[in-house]
């Protein structure tokens, strides 16, 4: 496993974003989406300076590529397609109708086009929230019970799948084949006063590069639970980590600023923008969401 060298990440961004949350590299227009979910944007970041942004008809919880070139979009009332040459969106499919009180959070695209997504509890405090899957218009519910659920993702070879309760600091790995997972246990727990684990993405060599808020870093861990390194910013809420670039070797992560305090914001003049570095190790590439 490769030990990474000292690591600053420099703000490419200054957006302000309140709660920037979800970077994803789309290699096919060469641009960086996330989001900020209280704001209800949806953000790219281009090569060069090209950047821009629009808003979303409720709080966007994650945006990814899908098929037919175009990206999906979850919001508290479900699952959208967004157009963004016109920047109007169309509704898909409704996920938790019986749930007004949650939003759709992060997500990932697994490499056979499954999109994978939580819910969550919009009041951070219930447990309502649960882990989903979306294939060609198949919804399935895989876990639930969970107040703030965060980072989906799954190793290089398919064969295990990971994700986040925030609140009870705990990333769990599950087997994982053919759509099914099994066998819950425990991979990582976030020591008290270290942040809270936000949103996770795997490297090449299968590592999870975990955002802790309020911790002040992202820590890339072993595919068996061992802290491998953690690179530290100048703000405190890091949300999530993403690899894009060409070669995959740049590494962005979204921030926000979100729950800090007048004093705090004055302290972290770049809290909610979208930071990079260079990666030693590259990402993986990016699979299209099949609809």
């Amino acid at each position: 496993m490769t030990r990474l060298t000292s690591t600053v990440p420099e703000c490419a961004w200054a957006t302000g974003c309140e709660l920037g949350e979800g970077p994803v590299w789309d290699a096919a227009r060469g641009t960086l989406w996330f989001v900020d979910i209280k704001r209800c944007e949806i953000l790219a970041f281009g090569p060069g300076e090209a950047r821009a942004r629009w808003s979303a008809p409720g709080q966007p919880g994650f945006v990814l590529p899908a098929d037919e070139g175009g990206l999906v979009v979850g919001m508290p009332d479900g699952l959208h397609r967004f157009h963004p040459a016109t920047g109007t969106f169309t509704h898909l499919a409704p996920i938790e109708a019986d749930h007004p009180a949650n939003r759709l959070n992060d997500a990932s695209v697994a490499p056979d086009g499954t999109l994978w997504f939580g819910s969550m509890d919009d009041g951070e405090a219930a447990a309502t929230g649960a882990l989903y899957s979306w294939r060609e218009g198949r919804l399935a519910r895989h876990d639930d019970g969970i107040a703030i659920t965060n980072g989906p993702a799954m190793s290089p070879d398919g064969r295990n799948f990971y994700h986040t309760d925030t609140l009870a600091r705990t990333i769990y790995a599950f087997d994982h084949a053919d759509g099914v997972l099994s066998n819950k246990r425990v991979l990582i727990v976030i020591e008290d006063g270290a942040g809270w684990p936000d949103g996770t993405t795997v490297d090449s060599e299968g590592c999870l590069w975990v955002g802790l808020w309020g911790g002040w870093a992202a820590r890339r861990y072993a595919p068996a639970g061992e802290l491998l390194c953690s690179v530290r910013f100048p703000v405190a809420n890091i949300t999530k980590v993403a690899f894009g670039g060409t070669d995959l070797r740049t590494a962005y992560a979204t921030t926000a600023a979100k729950g800090l305090g007048a004093a705090e914001r004055a302290a972290q003049p770049l809290a909610g923008g979208l930071f990079a570095w260079a990666a030693d190790v590259p990402g993986l590439p990016q699979a299209r969401a099949q609809l």
